[in-house]
C-alpha cells in the first residue's frame, strides 16, 4: 500500500512541477506567435489528449517523468509557406530566448506563489533551541549548550531549523570563522567556531547533525497510546495509557529505551512494570519478529507511543498579510535559488559529495513524506523542487533550457546561428552529461534504499 502511495506521490508532484514548466513555454510561445503542435504532460504514447481551437493538442502520456511542447519547426521537417511565419524557428532570437527562458521562469513564479500562500495561511514552526550537543564538535567547541537559541549565523536572521540548515550548507567545506548569536535566560551573545574545512559526509547530508547540534525536543515518557488489535500487546493485556517504568526490572528512562528492549528481543518474554492508574503490576509481553532496518531480526508488539504536546514557548506562529507576504515569498524563493547554486558550485569544487544528487527513487520518498506531514510540508517541498528545476534547466547545459538560451544569445551576436554540426556536437555532450547525471543519480537512490 506504501508503494502505490509512494508512486502517486511521485506523479502529482512531477506533474504538478512539469505541468507548470512546460506551461511557461507555452504561454509564452503562444505570444510570440509561434504555433504549438502538442503540450504533452509525461513521455511516450498520449493515454489521452484532446485539442484545443488553435489546433493544439493537449496529452497527457505514459511516462510521468517528464514532459515537452512541441512547436512548428522547420529543423523538424517541411512547414507550409503560409504557415512559415508561426515556426519557432522563424523568429528573432530574443523571441526564442523568451520562450526558452519562460519555463524556468514559471517554475519560480510557481516558488513564490507557493511561499506566499503559506504565508497568507500561516504555519507554524519549532523555536530553534538547541537541545543535545556533541561536545568534540564544531558546535561543542564554539560553547552552544542545551537550551540555547539560535537567533543568527553570520549575521543572518534565522526563525526555524531549516533557515540553520540552508546556513550551515552553505558554510561546507570553508575554514574560517563561523558566527553564532544566541540567547538564554533572556541575554544575548556571540560565540565563534572555527569551521577548519568542515565538510559533510557522505552518508549523512544533515548539515545541523554534522555540526554537532540536535534540536531540542519534549520528553517523551514510555507511555502506550494506541493498541494494534491481534498484536502482542493487547494479547499481553496492555492498554492505551499504561506507563511503562521497567523492562525485566531495570528502570525505563523514555519511549526510546523501552523500543530498544522491545526491539532487541524479538521472540523473548519481558517483563514490563507497569503504573496503570495508581496501581503499578507486571505484564509479560513477547515481541514478535520481523526483519528490522538493517536486515537482522527485530521484536515489535504492536503499540504505539502516547502523543506529546509541546510547550507554546517551544513553537512560533508565522503569518502575513497579502501584500506582506509577496517580499517574504520573494525572499523564500531567492534563498532556495541561492542554495541551489551553492550546493552545485560545492559539488563541482569537491566541497559537497556528489553522493547527495538525488533521483526519482528519492523524490518520491520524500514527496510522500512530505504529503503524509501535511499541506505545509508538501508545498514547501514543491516550491523547493520546483526552484531546483528552475536552476537546473538554466544551467548552460545543450539539451537544456539553458543550453538553447546559450545558442541563441551567441546567434544574436554573431547574426547568424552556429552551424548545425557545432550544434549538434554539443547536443551529443550535453546528452551525455545529462544521461551520466539521471544514472549517477539513480545509483545513489538505490545505494540509500
Amino acid at each position: 500500500m506504501q508503494l502505490i502511495q509512494t508512486i502517486l506521490a511521485l506523479i502529482v508532484t512531477l506533474g504538478i512541477l512539469v505541468t507548470i514548466h512546460e506551461f511557461g513555454h507555452f504561454w509564452v510561445a503562444r505570444r510570440c506567435g509561434v504555433k504549438v503542435l502538442r503540450f504533452s504532460v509525461g513521455f511516450g504514447k498520449p493515454l489521452f489528449s484532446w485539442y484545443d481551437s488553435k489546433g493544439t493538442e493537449f496529452a497527457v502520456a505514459a511516462i510521468p517523468l517528464g514532459g515537452y511542447v512541441k512547436m512548428l519547426d522547420e529543423r523538424e521537417g517541411p512547414v507550409p509557406e503560409d504557415q512559415r511565419h508561426e515556426a519557432f524557428t522563424s523568429k528573432p532570437p530574443s523571441r526564442r530566448i523568451a520562450i526558452a527562458a519562460a519555463g524556468p521562469a514559471a517554475n519560480f513564479i510557481f516558488a513564490i506563489f507557493a511561499y506566499w500562500l503559506l504565508g497568507v495561511v500561516g504555519f507554524t514552526t519549532l523555536a530553534p533551541v538547541v537541545g543535545e550537543v556533541s561536545q568534540d564538535s564544531i558546535a561543542g567547541q564554539m560553547g552552544l549548550s542545551e537550551g540555547m537559541e539560535i537567533y543568527a549565523i553570520d549575521g543572518h536572521e534565522v526563525n526555524s531549523w531549516r533557515e540553520i540548515n540552508m546556513r550551515l550548507l552553505e558554510r561546507a567545506g570553508e575554514h574560517g570563522e563561523v558566527a553564532f548569536s544566541v540567547g538564554e535566560d533572556g541575554s544575548r551573545r556571540a560565540l565563534t567556531g572555527n569551521l577548519g574545512g568542515w565538510r559533510l559526509s557522505d552518508d549523512n547530508p544533515n548539515p545541523v547533525a554534522l555540526f554537532g547540534l540536535e534540536p531540542w525536543r519534549p520528553a517523551v515518557p514510555a507511555v502506550l497510546g494506541e493498541i494494534v488489535s491481534g498484536g502482542r500487546a493487547e494479547a499481553a493485556g496492555l492498554q492505551a495509557g499504561d506507563h511503562v517504568t521497567a523492562v525485566n526490572g531495570d528502570p525505563v528512562a523514555d519511549w526510546f529505551e523501552l523500543v530498544e528492549y522491545i526491539q532487541g528481543a524479538p521472540e523473548q518474554t519481558l517483563t514490563l512494570t507497569i503504573s496503570r492508574q495508581d496501581n503499578v503490576i507486571s505484564v509479560p509481553v513477547t515481541p514478535a519478529v520481523r526483519e528490522g532496518e538493517d536486515g537482522e531480526p527485530s521484536g515489535f508488539v504492536g503499540a504505539g507511543v502516547s502523543q506529546v504536546g509541546w510547550p507554546d514557548d517551544m513553537l512560533r506562529d508565522i503569518s502575513f498579510g497579502p501584500l506582506a507576504a509577496i517580499p517574504n515569498a520573494v525572499s523564500e524563493t531567492w534563498a532556495d535559488t541561492r542554495l541551489t547554486f551553492v550546493a552545485i558550485h560545492k559539488m563541482i569544487t569537491g566541497l559537497l559529495s556528489p553522493t547527495n544528487l538525488s533521483g526519482p527513487i528519492t523524490i518520491a520518498r520524500v514527496a510522500e513524506a512530505s504529503v503524509s506531514s501535511g499541506f505545509e510540508d508538501f508545498v514547501r517541498f514543491l516550491a523547493y523542487l520546483s526552484v531546483s528545476l528552475g536552476v537546473l534547466n538554466l544551467l548552460p547545459i545543450p539539451v537544456l533550457d539553458g543550453g538553447h538560451i546559450v545558442y541563441y544569445t551567441i546567434e544574436a551576436i554573431r547574426r547568424k546561428p552556429l552551424s548545425e554540426q557545432a550544434q549538434a556536437f554539443g547536443l551529443r555532450i550535453g546528452m551525455a552529461l545529462i544521461l551520466t547525471l539521471m544514472v549517477f543519480a539513480l545509483y545513489n537512490d538505490l545505494m540509500r534504499l
